[in-house]
């Protein structure tokens, strides 16, 4: 009896598994989908919605060649068919070919956009398989001649002996046919600092801001186009800390924080797609002086417990990133511009010298989100800031007033306790500083912060 296994082809994601069939007098049994042993062996977790079967009355009924845009598992229930497959997405792969014999014992994943073929070697053959999305009126995709001669399927039975229907008689040659493109990277709050960002990275990315697209609307995050798309990267967050206290801005926290991951989680969900999310150290009360991704929340302020519930919906979806982050510096007002000002107009402020963490430029987490996607590091919550020192406010505040030819002196120390005194301000953690350590494990390396903070001045 043969053993399960996963065996690559020529065609990039087009995978043949080969499983024991157990049988005996009475006929036989095998475990034709069995997500746990087969995943575990490398087959994608595709998440399949519907089970078909296709039969085939006479030996010689020939189907295909079409690249439907969702995967598939196929295989046979009875009978055997020469299955044959061209890729037709975009790509250095388009125009490659496979073919390999189905029988009980064989199955194959065919990813999106791989054109699929079989012919029946028996009568009575029942063609089965697995798809992970539905079939929907109008939508179209690319097929291919069975008889493409750049193709040059070896077909057992000669087509001129076939059974054919008539539409994938009139399929277009290999040269005429329009590739499938990639499904489409969704950037939400694409007009934030971090939106832009990653768009600057992505800039096939379809970037979306809430004014479009109102992501706390449960209505209207279902009626999105979803099937086009296979990731999110959720970049908007309602981030002012100290209006979450008031009674408008909880009500506008929890929305964008809570509740709006909590919708694209869902989708994700239905629809097989990758979500990345973008989480904050206040999520920590800050008494640890270095957190990990395994440390457990402790939200001091409301906003804090509108990310830390955020993070916890954005978990549920199976194909999931949570980049924690902290002190997050990008294209608008933030607090190195600030201080930058400041030191040009020769104003010495007083900045909080015992809050300690890290700063993160956005095109630090722009390239990590990119990484992570890139390697197909495994789902989970990692960790992202710039590397180096952990630095207090002040510190930081400092290295920018000698960047700008200002002397570190000209900004005098103070707590937040003094800073605080008579203003509603939120409660902040005390240590931010986040341990880099496993998206380290990835192949990253995150940059100093200190010479970030350099490029981001343009020194």
């Amino acid at each position: 009896m043969s053993e399960l296994t996963v065996e690559t082809t020529t065609i990039p994601g087009l995978l043949v598994v080969r499983m024991p069939v157990h049988g005996d007098d009475r006929g036989w049994f095998k475990e034709n989908w069995q997500r746990a042993k087969m995943t575990a062996l490398g087959l994608p977790d595709f998440g399949p919605v519907q089970n078909n079967i296709s039969f085939n009355t006479r030996r010689g009924a020939t189907r295909g060649i079409h690249a439907e845009p969702w995967d598939k598992y196929v295989g046979v229930a009875t009978g055997r068919v020469f299955a044959a497959w061209v890729d037709l997405r975009a790509g250095d792969s388009f125009g490659a070919t496979f073919s390999v014999e189905i029988d009980p014992g064989v199955a194959v994943f065919v990813p999106r956009g791989v054109g699929n073929s079989y012919q029946a070697l028996e009568d009575g053959t029942a063609y089965t398989y697995l798809v992970n999305d539905h079939w929907r009126p109008g939508v179209t995709y690319p097929a291919l001649a069975l008889d493409d001669a750049t193709a040059s399927i070896p077909w057992p039975i000669p087509l001129t002996e076939a059974d054919i229907s008539e539409k994938d008689k009139a399929n277009p040659t290999l040269d005429a046919v329009v590739p499938m493109q990639p499904r489409r990277t969704l950037v939400v709050g694409s007009k934030g600092q971090l939106g832009r960002a990653l768009l600057d990275v992505l800039p096939d990315a379809h970037g979306v801001d809430l004014d479009e697209f109102d992501i706390t609307d449960p209505a209207a995050v279902a009626a999105f186009p979803w099937s086009e798309y296979g990731t999110i990267l959720n970049a908007a967050a309602f981030t002012a800390v100290d209006v979450a206290e008031t009674p408008e801005g909880r009500r506008s926290s929890w929305a964008a924080n809570a509740v709006a991951p909590a919708l694209l989680a869902q989708a994700a969900i239905e629809h097989g797609l990758t979500l990345v999310h973008y989480s904050s150290d206040y999520v920590f009360d800050g008494t640890a002086e270095l957190h990990d991704e395994s440390e457990g929340f402790a939200p001091l302020g409301v906003y804090a417990q509108t990310k830390a519930a955020g993070d916890i919906a954005v978990g549920v979806a199976p194909r999931h990133y949570v980049l924690r982050t902290s002190w997050v510096v990008g294209e608008g007002r933030n607090f190195v511009r600030t201080m930058q000002s400041l030191a040009e107009n020769g104003v010495s402020p007083s900045v909080v010298d015992d809050q300690y963490g890290r700063l993160t430029f956005t095109t630090e987490l722009a390239r990590a989100t990119l990484h992570l996607l890139a390697v197909g590091a495994p789902f989970g919550t990692y960790n992202v800031t710039n590397a180096g020192p952990t630095m207090s406010w002040c510190d930081i505040a400092r290295e920018v007033f000698v960047l700008c030819g200002r002397s570190a002196e000209d900004v005098c120390a103070t707590d937040t306790a003094t800073y605080g005194a008579g203003k509603d301000l939120s409660p902040r953690p005390v240590h931010s500083t986040l341990d880099l350590s496993r998206i380290e494990a990835t192949g990253f390396v995150p940059q100093d912060a200190r010479e970030a903070l350099k490029a981001y001045l343009g020194l």
